[in-house]
């Protein structure tokens, strides 16, 4: 009985991978390809194809991680707040996070994430009333759990006050301007970086000079990526890294420290 085309043999490997071999520079040369590159491009093909997989499978879990932390939270500690930030800096934060680390818990990351977790309505919150948190969930915030009083909290988050340098593209708190003359806070090795961030430098007798007033930046505007590592060098720290309090939520009440934010039927206390 002749075999169905499902039931037959196909060509051997290495009958394949002749054909393989000698077609792909035929098509490569066809559609302007150079055969190695063509022969990378599958190779990055079937690579990402793999490494997308994982991440997207990666990615989904550990959001739902992140789901399942936030509800266990909640229904461990007795206060939430929503705080947001400016000027974040990643290892300030997390020596704040650590001195509570007995009493409260801090969650940062994607605010739709964290919004779905609480539940965006009353249909759908995990906790009694704890939507009307996840509806300030918005730019640059977080969560934080704590079983700590509202006035150490309040006190904590109000006084909290960290500077650091500024960044490219923050906006400078003070004009700086460095007089015509010696540098004698800078090396003599300094003196062709110097020049690369626009300062007129020279060495005088193995000492930098400036030969013309320079300023680095203007009291209001943004900062250039120069102005930035001019003003480091400087040791001059503009950045505020401030955290504030936006609402305080527990089973029994609801509270906002700032205004009813517009479209929203968030009400406070």
């Amino acid at each position: 009985m002749p075999k169905s085309k499902r039931d037959r043999p196909g060509p051997p490997p290495s009958l394949s991978l002749f054909f393989f071999y000698y077609t792909l520079p035929f098509y490569a040369a066809l559609f302007g390809i150079p055969f190695i590159q063509s022969i990378n491009s599958i190779y990055l093909c079937v690579k990402n194809a793999v490494t997308l997989s994982k991440t997207r499978k990666k990615g989904r879990e550990h959001k739902e991680a992140v789901v399942n932390a936030i509800r266990e939270a909640a229904e461990t500690y007795s206060w939430a707040y929503v705080f947001s930030f400016e000027n974040m800096r990643n290892l300030k934060f997390k020596e704040f996070r650590d001195q509570l680390k007995s009493s409260s818990r801090f969650f940062l990351g994607s605010n739709k994430v964290m919004q779905v977790a609480l539940g965006r309505s009353a249909a759908d919150e995990v906790r009694s009333g704890i939507y009307q948190v996840s509806k300030l969930l918005h730019g640059n915030t977080g969560l934080c759990f704590t079983n700590l009083p509202k006035e150490e909290v309040e006190r904590l988050f109000n006084e909290y006050e960290e500077y650091d340098f500024a960044r490219t593209g923050s906006t400078a708190t003070e004009k700086v301007e460095l007089k015509e003359g010696p540098l004698e806070q800078f090396t003599h090795e300094m003196e062709p970086f110097l020049r690369k961030q626009g300062m007129p430098v020279r060495l005088n007798k193995a000492v930098v000079e400036l030969l013309s007033d320079f300023v680095v930046c203007e009291e209001g505007k943004p900062l250039s990526p120069e102005s930035a590592r001019i003003l480091r060098l400087l040791g001059i720290q503009m950045a505020k890294f401030r955290l504030h309090l936006i609402c305080r939520w527990s089973p029994e009440d609801f509270e906002l420290y700032i205004e009813r934010p517009e479209d929203s039927d968030v009400e406070s206390a």
